[in-house]
């Protein structure tokens, strides 16, 4: 096969690839899962594509700054030189949100793209928010502490410094907070979210009931967080399949904001139940 009409076949069945796994059409929309966040979104074979299309309002892309560029990985070792920030995650959306109406599900639905930073927190975070700064009319941003709504909210985990981002003017990011946050009732505009490790605070993983005590520490460490105007998410949440269900029942029971998981399918089947 000639050089012209091989790149010309592989050109194609890349288009096709594409347009089969984004969501970008209207009339296509899958209906949104209001608490599905997808962890380690970019580990899927479509990073952002495969949560799309199940109704994910919420994806996490793990960063690394090598040389100057945002590349997206679980570890430094894993980084190609294709899977940048913008590539996988910031122009996808930029297009969808364009071809939707401003809205990533061309309604207005919120969308989260947690970003946890991997390498050094202040160097990483001046980066992204130089590159965010040319995303600045889709996602949200917050002016001298007011917020000025956008269809893609970022969210900055990991390595991050409340500090540096409490001092800025204008930011294009908020803060995923701790539970100990919420002793000094820090503004929800700029930590909306808590994040925790379920084990750090949980021994029961899904297993017949949960315990009362556990189930009571549960109930306040949430309850406390929505009085604060602050939405929650636990990781580490994905347990053995015969013990999955009962744990997410548990979290919704709770009314817990994000159930994150690696397992897409069963956790859409899961609320597609309750949504």
């Amino acid at each position: 096969m000639r050089l012209g009409k091989f790149l010309f076949v592989c050109s194609s069945i890349i288009l096709l690839l594409t347009i089969s796994c984004s969501p970008t059409k209207r009339n296509s929309l899958p209906a949104t899962l209001a608490k599905a966040h997808a962890h380690n979104d970019y580990q899927h074979p479509h990073p952002l594509f495969d949560a799309l299309s199940l109704g994910y309002v919420s994806v996490e892309a793990d960063i690394h700054l090598v040389n100057g560029t945002l590349y997206v990985a679980h570890d430094k070792e894993n980084i190609t030189k294709e899977r940048t920030l913008q590539a996988l995650y910031l122009n996808p959306l930029r297009n969808i949100i364009k071809e939707n109406g401003g809205y990533v599900y061309g309604q207005d639905v919120p969308f989260i793209l947690l970003i946890d930073i991997k390498t050094d927190a202040d160097s990483t975070y001046l980066a992204l928010t130089a590159v965010l700064k040319k995303y600045s009319s889709m996602i949200t941003f917050y002016d001298n502490g007011k917020r000025k709504k956008g269809a893609v909210t970022i969210i900055v985990s990991g390595n991050r410094n409340l500090e540096l981002m409490k001092n800025e003017n204008l930011r294009y990011a908020a803060y995923d907070g701790r539970f100990n946050d919420l002793d000094s009732n820090i503004s929800s505009t700029l930590v909306p979210l808590i994040s925790a490790n379920w084990r750090n605070y949980f021994n029961w993983k899904g297993k017949g009931e949960i315990p009362a005590e556990e189930k009571g520490k549960l109930q306040r460490l949430i309850n406390e967080a929505h009085k604060q105007g602050k939405q929650v998410r636990f990781w580490a949440t994905d347990v053995s399949s015969t013990q999955q269900l009962n744990l997410w029942n548990t979290l919704l029971e709770s009314d817990v904001d994000f159930i994150g998981t690696d397992k897409l399918e069963k956790l859409k089947d899961f609320l597609s139940k309750y949504d």
